[in-house]
């Protein structure tokens, strides 16, 4: 990977798209920190994670972007998350197949659930349920969504498939 690679990167992506895998990849190889947007929307504690306001997600985002170098994963696209794709160098949306999300979701609450994966959240088959239904909503609202309001950073966006197309 060249070092004119771009310091301020934003993955966005469904769930089980390779966001975060992909986020912790780049992050290794060009040592800039990665962030969630997950861990932005929640305060995570051990009895249970209590959900920022939006004011404070936009506050705790806004001094994520102000540094040089970020990655930020995520599925959000909603405005809370524009000032990140408008600072962004190079926005990677992770388009991977429908149901190689489906089989990563199943994979990943199977690993969870077995000790074998650490999660953010405590992995109950309610959330479970969740992912599919989120997965099906950002095929169908979530993506067109983004194109919607994204488009004008058509210049820096990269569709990709796969990581491999990146690394």
């Amino acid at each position: 990977m060249s070092n004119k690679f771009p310091r301020k990167i934003h993955i966005i992506g469904s769930v089980g798209s390779g966001k975060t895998t992909l986020a912790k990849e780049l992050s290794a190889q060009l040592n800039i920190p990665y962030y969630e947007l997950d861990n932005v929307v929640w305060v995570r504690q051990n009895s249970s994670d209590i959900r920022r306001t939006d004011p404070q997600k936009v506050d705790y985002l806004h001094n994520i972007v102000l540094t040089k170098a970020w990655i930020i994963e995520g599925v959000h696209n909603e405005d809370w998350v524009a000032e990140s794709f408008s600072n962004a160098d190079l926005i990677i949306f992770l388009d991977t197949n429908y149901f190689i999300r489906i089989y990563r979701i199943i994979k990943r609450f199977t690993l969870q659930k077995i000790g074998l994966e650490k999660s953010n959240y405590k992995p109950t088959f309610s959330i479970f349920i969740k992912m599919f239904k989120w997965n099906r909503y950002f095929e169908e609202i979530g993506k067109p969504n983004f194109y919607q309001k994204y488009g004008m950073y058509r210049g820096k966006l990269m569709v990709v498939t796969s990581k491999r197309e990146i690394l």
